[in-house]
This record gives C-alpha cells, sequence and structure tokens, in this order.
C-alpha cells in the first residue's frame, strides 16, 4: 500500500504492520560500527553477560530506527514532504538479538499546514513489539504530508 494523501488520513486510525523482522548479531554490530558507538553492551558478550541483562543488548538507535522504517510503506511512501520531528522516544524493553519485532501505529493528530497550502501535518504513534508483545520502542512522528491537489 503506498502512503496517503493528506486528506486520506482520519485521526484514531489505526494500522498493524504486516512487515516482522528479526534482529541479527550482524544488524546490531554494522549499525553500532557505522555510528561510531562503542557501547560494549552492544558489541563485547563479556561486558553484556556480567550486566544485568546477561546478553548482548541492541542498540536502540537501530531499534527505533527499524520501527521507523517498518512504518513507512503504510503511512507515507510517496507522499511525503518532510519527517518534521519525533517526541516522547521511549524504549519500555530492551532489544535482544533473535527478537522478531513488528509495529503498530495509530493516527493521533493532523492539522493542515501554515505553511504549505495543500499539505497537512500528520502525528503518528508508533510502537514496536517483540515477539513477547512487549513494547521495545514507542515514539510519536510527526510527518508533513503532501495534499492530494498539491
Amino acid at each position: 500500500m503506498a502512503g496517503k494523501f493528506f486528506e486520506q488520513w482520519e485521526v484514531g486510525e489505526k494500522i498493524a504492520h504486516e512487515i516482522r523482522r528479526t534482529v541479527t548479531e550482524t544488524d546490531n554490530l554494522l549499525f553500532s560500527t557505522m555510528t561510531h558507538n562503542p557501547q560494549p553492551l552492544h558489541l563485547d558478550l563479556e561486558v553484556a553477560k556480567a550486566s544485568e541483562f546477561g546478553q548482548i543488548l541492541v542498540n536502540g538507535t537501530f531499534t527505533f530506527s527499524l520501527m521507523v522504517g517498518l512504518t513507512v510503506a503504510d503511512t507515507t511512501i510517496g507522499t511525503l514532504v518532510a519527517n518534521l520531528g519525533y517526541d516522547k522516544l521511549r524504549h519500555p524493553n530492551p532489544t535482544f538479538l533473535g527478537d522478531t519485532l513488528r509495529a503498530e501505529t495509530d493516527v493521533v493528530e493532523k492539522r493542515q499546514s501554515k505553511s504549505r497550502p495543500g499539505s497537512g501535518i500528520v502525528t503518528f504513534q508508533h510502537r514496536l513489539l517483540n515477539q513477547r508483545d512487549e513494547v521495545a520502542c514507542e515514539c510519536l512522528r510527526m510527518a508533513l504530508i503532501q495534499g492530494a491537489e498539491a
């Protein structure tokens, strides 16, 4: 499904995104090294085993990025002008190697753009859940969306 135009979104709309993703050691290692994040909890098994979690923790910014990526096909692909910001980003539960993650989205707000006639701002509440139905990540995403006539 392609992204919707601004007028097509309704506050209260809910999306259960079909694409799921199992996180691998390679995902975590590459993302951590590409972003120059040397946190031992992400990269050093001995340090991670000695932590309260007893295992490698997946880089939280990878978890966040994956959540947004899993939602794009159903929300903003082809109609996004720009992501304006993210708010209330939280990681209520850790993500571990081997977790299979899925996303859900609620439309929580929508308003006309003051600076771009015909376009509008849609606020999405994204949630990323693991195979145990625990919330691994959540945030609000404010997106400037094209209008059908734009």
